[in-house]
Protein backbone atom coordinates (compact mmCIF):
# COMPACT_ATOMS: atom_id res chain seq x y z
CA UNK A 1 0.00 0.00 0.00
CA UNK A 2 1.42 3.35 -1.05
CA UNK A 3 0.57 6.36 1.11
CA UNK A 4 1.22 9.62 -0.68
CA UNK A 5 1.18 12.88 1.27
CA UNK A 6 1.28 15.88 -1.01
CA UNK A 7 0.47 19.57 -1.26
CA UNK A 8 -0.49 21.60 -4.29
CA UNK A 9 -1.50 25.17 -4.87
CA UNK A 10 -5.25 25.49 -5.17
CA UNK A 11 -6.77 28.33 -7.14
CA UNK A 12 -10.07 27.59 -5.40
CA UNK A 13 -8.61 28.11 -1.91
CA UNK A 14 -5.87 30.51 -3.01
CA UNK A 15 -3.29 28.64 -0.98
CA UNK A 16 -1.39 25.39 -0.79
CA UNK A 17 -3.65 22.52 0.29
CA UNK A 18 -2.68 19.11 1.75
CA UNK A 19 -4.02 15.81 0.42
CA UNK A 20 -3.49 12.19 1.46
CA UNK A 21 -3.77 9.45 -1.16
CA UNK A 22 -3.84 5.68 -0.72
CA UNK A 23 -2.89 3.65 -3.76
CA UNK A 24 -2.85 -0.16 -3.51
CA UNK A 25 -0.39 -0.36 -6.37
CA UNK A 26 2.27 -2.23 -4.36
CA UNK A 27 -0.05 -4.39 -2.25
CA UNK A 28 0.49 -8.11 -2.85
CA UNK A 29 -2.40 -10.20 -4.12
CA UNK A 30 -3.28 -13.53 -2.46
CA UNK A 31 -1.27 -15.28 -5.18
CA UNK A 32 1.81 -13.30 -4.16
CA UNK A 33 1.74 -11.23 -7.33
CA UNK A 34 1.74 -7.43 -7.21
CA UNK A 35 -1.00 -5.36 -8.81
CA UNK A 36 -0.10 -3.88 -12.17
CA UNK A 37 -0.52 -0.08 -12.62
CA UNK A 38 -3.85 0.71 -14.20
CA UNK A 39 -6.68 3.23 -13.91
CA UNK A 40 -8.04 2.68 -10.38
CA UNK A 41 -11.55 3.19 -9.21
CA UNK A 42 -11.34 6.09 -6.79
CA UNK A 43 -12.94 7.09 -3.50
CA UNK A 44 -12.83 10.79 -2.62
CA UNK A 45 -13.21 10.67 1.16
CA UNK A 46 -14.21 13.75 3.16
CA UNK A 47 -13.64 14.37 6.87
CA UNK A 48 -15.96 15.94 9.42
CA UNK A 49 -16.13 19.23 11.27
CA UNK A 50 -13.07 19.99 13.43
CA UNK A 51 -11.28 17.04 11.85
CA UNK A 52 -8.62 16.97 9.14
CA UNK A 53 -7.43 15.10 6.10
CA UNK A 54 -5.57 12.74 8.47
CA UNK A 55 -8.72 11.73 10.36
CA UNK A 56 -9.57 8.66 8.27
CA UNK A 57 -5.99 7.39 8.49
CA UNK A 58 -5.91 7.69 12.28
CA UNK A 59 -9.41 6.47 13.13
CA UNK A 60 -10.50 3.95 10.52
CA UNK A 61 -9.42 0.81 8.63
CA UNK A 62 -9.30 2.79 5.39
CA UNK A 63 -5.93 1.29 4.40
CA UNK A 64 -7.40 -2.19 4.63
CA UNK A 65 -10.54 -1.13 2.77
CA UNK A 66 -8.41 0.34 0.00
CA UNK A 67 -6.68 -3.02 -0.36
CA UNK A 68 -9.85 -5.08 -0.12
CA UNK A 69 -11.81 -3.08 -2.68
CA UNK A 70 -8.70 -2.42 -4.79
CA UNK A 71 -9.44 1.30 -4.97
CA UNK A 72 -7.46 4.50 -4.66
CA UNK A 73 -8.56 6.77 -1.82
CA UNK A 74 -8.11 10.55 -1.94
CA UNK A 75 -8.50 12.42 1.36
CA UNK A 76 -8.43 16.24 1.03
CA UNK A 77 -8.53 18.85 3.78
CA UNK A 78 -11.88 20.65 3.94
CA UNK A 79 -11.06 22.90 6.92
CA UNK A 80 -14.51 23.67 8.45
CA UNK A 81 -16.11 24.83 5.22
CA UNK A 82 -18.61 22.05 4.47
CA UNK A 83 -17.08 21.64 1.00
CA UNK A 84 -19.25 24.40 -0.48
CA UNK A 85 -18.44 27.61 -2.35
CA UNK A 86 -18.29 30.76 -0.21
CA UNK A 87 -18.25 33.65 -2.70
CA UNK A 88 -17.98 36.42 -0.11
CA UNK A 89 -14.85 34.82 1.32
CA UNK A 90 -13.40 34.03 -2.07
CA UNK A 91 -13.45 30.30 -1.30
CA UNK A 92 -14.63 27.76 -3.88
CA UNK A 93 -14.79 24.61 -1.78
CA UNK A 94 -17.24 22.82 -4.04
CA UNK A 95 -15.34 23.63 -7.21
CA UNK A 96 -12.21 22.34 -5.47
CA UNK A 97 -13.85 18.96 -4.76
CA UNK A 98 -15.65 18.56 -8.07
CA UNK A 99 -13.08 19.94 -10.50
CA UNK A 100 -9.69 21.04 -9.22
CA UNK A 101 -8.94 18.05 -6.98
CA UNK A 102 -10.24 15.65 -9.63
CA UNK A 103 -8.03 17.18 -12.32
CA UNK A 104 -4.93 17.23 -10.12
CA UNK A 105 -5.20 13.65 -8.88
CA UNK A 106 -6.06 12.22 -12.30
CA UNK A 107 -3.12 14.03 -13.86
CA UNK A 108 -0.73 12.77 -11.17
CA UNK A 109 -1.99 9.19 -10.63
CA UNK A 110 -3.38 6.23 -12.61
CA UNK A 111 -7.02 6.92 -11.76
CA UNK A 112 -10.05 6.02 -13.81
CA UNK A 113 -11.84 8.97 -15.37
CA UNK A 114 -15.11 7.09 -15.68
CA UNK A 115 -18.03 8.44 -13.69
CA UNK A 116 -19.09 4.97 -12.59
CA UNK A 117 -15.61 4.42 -11.10
CA UNK A 118 -15.66 7.61 -9.04
CA UNK A 119 -17.14 7.64 -5.52
CA UNK A 120 -17.50 10.44 -2.99
CA UNK A 121 -18.12 9.75 0.70
CA UNK A 122 -17.79 11.40 4.08
CA UNK A 123 -18.99 11.60 7.66
CA UNK A 124 -20.83 14.43 9.43
CA UNK A 125 -19.73 17.66 7.69
CA UNK A 126 -18.11 15.40 5.10
CA UNK A 127 -21.41 13.56 4.69
CA UNK A 128 -23.12 16.84 3.90
CA UNK A 129 -20.29 17.69 1.49
CA UNK A 130 -20.48 14.27 -0.15
CA UNK A 131 -24.19 14.55 -0.91
CA UNK A 132 -24.03 18.21 -1.92
CA UNK A 133 -21.15 17.67 -4.33
CA UNK A 134 -22.51 14.41 -5.71
CA UNK A 135 -25.51 16.45 -6.83
CA UNK A 136 -23.61 19.53 -7.97
CA UNK A 137 -21.00 17.48 -9.82
CA UNK A 138 -23.16 14.55 -10.81
CA UNK A 139 -21.30 14.29 -14.10
CA UNK A 140 -18.16 13.42 -12.10
CA UNK A 141 -19.37 11.28 -9.19
CA UNK A 142 -21.30 8.12 -9.97
CA UNK A 143 -21.73 7.05 -6.32
CA UNK A 144 -22.09 8.80 -2.97
CA UNK A 145 -21.92 7.33 0.54
CA UNK A 146 -23.38 9.91 2.92
CA UNK A 147 -22.83 9.17 6.62
CA UNK A 148 -24.52 11.09 9.47
CA UNK A 149 -24.98 14.39 7.59
CA UNK A 150 -26.00 17.45 9.67
CA UNK A 151 -28.79 18.36 7.26
CA UNK A 152 -30.17 21.19 9.39
CA UNK A 153 -26.90 23.05 9.50
CA UNK A 154 -28.45 25.55 7.11
CA UNK A 155 -31.28 26.31 9.56
CA UNK A 156 -29.20 27.90 12.28
CA UNK A 157 -30.53 31.20 13.65
CA UNK A 158 -28.54 33.19 16.17
CA UNK A 159 -31.52 33.96 18.39
CA UNK A 160 -32.33 30.27 18.85
CA UNK A 161 -30.36 27.38 20.27
CA UNK A 162 -29.06 25.30 17.34
CA UNK A 163 -30.72 21.90 17.15
CA UNK A 164 -28.02 20.15 15.19
CA UNK A 165 -24.67 18.64 16.03
CA UNK A 166 -22.75 21.90 15.59
CA UNK A 167 -24.41 23.28 18.70
CA UNK A 168 -21.58 21.90 20.80
CA UNK A 169 -19.09 23.96 18.82
CA UNK A 170 -20.93 27.23 19.58
CA UNK A 171 -20.47 28.63 16.11
CA UNK A 172 -21.68 32.18 15.63
CA UNK A 173 -24.26 33.66 13.33
CA UNK A 174 -21.41 35.21 11.37
CA UNK A 175 -19.90 31.80 10.65
CA UNK A 176 -23.10 30.50 9.08
CA UNK A 177 -23.65 33.71 7.11
CA UNK A 178 -20.13 33.45 5.72
CA UNK A 179 -20.78 29.80 4.90
CA UNK A 180 -24.25 30.08 3.38
CA UNK A 181 -25.01 33.74 2.73
CA UNK A 182 -28.46 35.09 3.58
CA UNK A 183 -29.87 32.76 6.24
CA UNK A 184 -33.41 33.95 5.54
CA UNK A 185 -33.36 32.54 2.02
CA UNK A 186 -30.75 29.78 2.21
CA UNK A 187 -33.35 27.00 2.39
CA UNK A 188 -34.71 28.14 -0.96
CA UNK A 189 -31.45 27.26 -2.70
CA UNK A 190 -29.19 24.29 -3.29
CA UNK A 191 -27.85 24.18 0.30
CA UNK A 192 -31.17 22.52 1.11
CA UNK A 193 -30.23 18.95 0.15
CA UNK A 194 -33.78 17.71 -0.41
CA UNK A 195 -34.57 20.71 -2.63
CA UNK A 196 -31.28 20.29 -4.49
CA UNK A 197 -32.12 16.63 -5.14
CA UNK A 198 -35.52 17.65 -6.49
CA UNK A 199 -33.97 20.29 -8.74
CA UNK A 200 -31.50 17.72 -10.04
CA UNK A 201 -34.33 15.37 -10.96
CA UNK A 202 -36.43 18.09 -12.58
CA UNK A 203 -33.48 19.33 -14.63
CA UNK A 204 -32.95 15.85 -16.03
CA UNK A 205 -29.32 15.78 -14.91
CA UNK A 206 -27.48 12.60 -14.07
CA UNK A 207 -28.08 11.50 -10.50
CA UNK A 208 -25.58 9.71 -8.27
CA UNK A 209 -26.13 6.26 -6.86
CA UNK A 210 -26.90 7.50 -3.35
CA UNK A 211 -26.33 5.59 -0.10
CA UNK A 212 -27.42 7.36 3.11
CA UNK A 213 -26.85 6.07 6.66
CA UNK A 214 -27.07 7.31 10.25
CA UNK A 215 -26.80 5.73 13.69
CA UNK A 216 -30.13 5.35 15.41
CA UNK A 217 -28.57 6.64 18.66
CA UNK A 218 -27.19 9.72 16.91
CA UNK A 219 -28.71 13.01 18.08
CA UNK A 220 -29.21 14.06 14.45
CA UNK A 221 -30.82 10.87 13.18
CA UNK A 222 -34.21 12.69 12.92
CA UNK A 223 -32.62 14.87 10.23
CA UNK A 224 -31.52 11.84 8.21
CA UNK A 225 -34.94 10.26 8.56
CA UNK A 226 -36.58 13.46 7.38
CA UNK A 227 -34.21 13.66 4.40
CA UNK A 228 -34.96 10.03 3.58
CA UNK A 229 -38.71 10.73 3.63
CA UNK A 230 -38.27 13.81 1.47
CA UNK A 231 -36.26 11.82 -1.07
CA UNK A 232 -38.97 9.15 -1.09
CA UNK A 233 -41.62 11.81 -1.69
CA UNK A 234 -39.88 13.20 -4.78
CA UNK A 235 -38.92 9.77 -6.13
CA UNK A 236 -35.16 10.22 -5.79
CA UNK A 237 -33.54 6.75 -5.95
CA UNK A 238 -31.45 5.96 -2.89
CA UNK A 239 -30.71 3.45 -0.16
CA UNK A 240 -31.19 4.44 3.47
CA UNK A 241 -29.90 2.46 6.45
CA UNK A 242 -29.68 2.88 10.19
CA UNK A 243 -27.65 0.88 12.67
CA UNK A 244 -26.42 0.91 16.25
CA UNK A 245 -24.15 3.81 16.99
CA UNK A 246 -23.95 7.52 17.62
CA UNK A 247 -21.96 10.28 15.92
CA UNK A 248 -18.79 8.21 16.21
CA UNK A 249 -16.07 6.30 14.41
CA UNK A 250 -17.37 2.77 15.09
CA UNK A 251 -20.53 3.65 13.16
CA UNK A 252 -18.76 5.49 10.33
CA UNK A 253 -16.21 2.71 9.86
CA UNK A 254 -18.83 -0.01 9.60
CA UNK A 255 -21.19 1.91 7.36
CA UNK A 256 -18.49 3.26 5.08
CA UNK A 257 -17.80 -0.36 4.26
CA UNK A 258 -21.50 -0.98 3.69
CA UNK A 259 -21.56 2.02 1.37
CA UNK A 260 -18.61 0.68 -0.59
CA UNK A 261 -20.25 -2.72 -0.89
CA UNK A 262 -23.38 -0.97 -2.20
CA UNK A 263 -21.33 0.92 -4.81
CA UNK A 264 -18.81 -1.74 -5.80
CA UNK A 265 -20.10 -5.09 -4.60
CA UNK A 266 -18.38 -7.38 -2.13
CA UNK A 267 -14.59 -7.25 -2.37
CA UNK A 268 -12.76 -10.33 -3.59
CA UNK A 269 -10.04 -10.09 -0.95
CA UNK A 270 -10.57 -11.16 2.69
CA UNK A 271 -12.63 -8.81 4.82
CA UNK A 272 -11.30 -6.77 7.70
CA UNK A 273 -10.97 -9.09 10.73
CA UNK A 274 -13.14 -6.83 12.86
CA UNK A 275 -16.01 -6.70 10.38
CA UNK A 276 -19.18 -8.24 11.80
CA UNK A 277 -21.36 -9.97 9.25
CA UNK A 278 -24.65 -9.78 11.10
CA UNK A 279 -25.54 -6.37 12.41
CA UNK A 280 -28.74 -5.15 14.01
CA UNK A 281 -29.74 -2.52 11.47
CA UNK A 282 -32.84 -1.38 9.67
CA UNK A 283 -32.85 -0.13 6.13
CA UNK A 284 -34.16 -0.50 2.65
CA UNK A 285 -33.73 0.44 -0.96
CA UNK A 286 -35.84 2.71 -3.08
Amino acid sequence: MALLKTNFFSECYRRSVPVNVLLPIDSPLPSGAVRAPRPYKTLYLLHGYKSSYDSWLHNSPIVRLSEQFDIAVVMPDGVNGFYVDQPEAGIRGSEFIGRELIEFTRKMLPLSERREDTIIAGFSMGGYGAMYNSLKHSDVFGHAAVLSPPVKVIRYESEHEPEHVLAEYTQTDGYFKALHGDLETVEEGDRNLALFAKQTLEAGRQIPDLYLACGYNDSIVPESRELHEQLLAIGFPHVYEEGPGTHDWPFWNEFLRRGLVHALGEPKLPKHPFWVEKTDYAGGAV
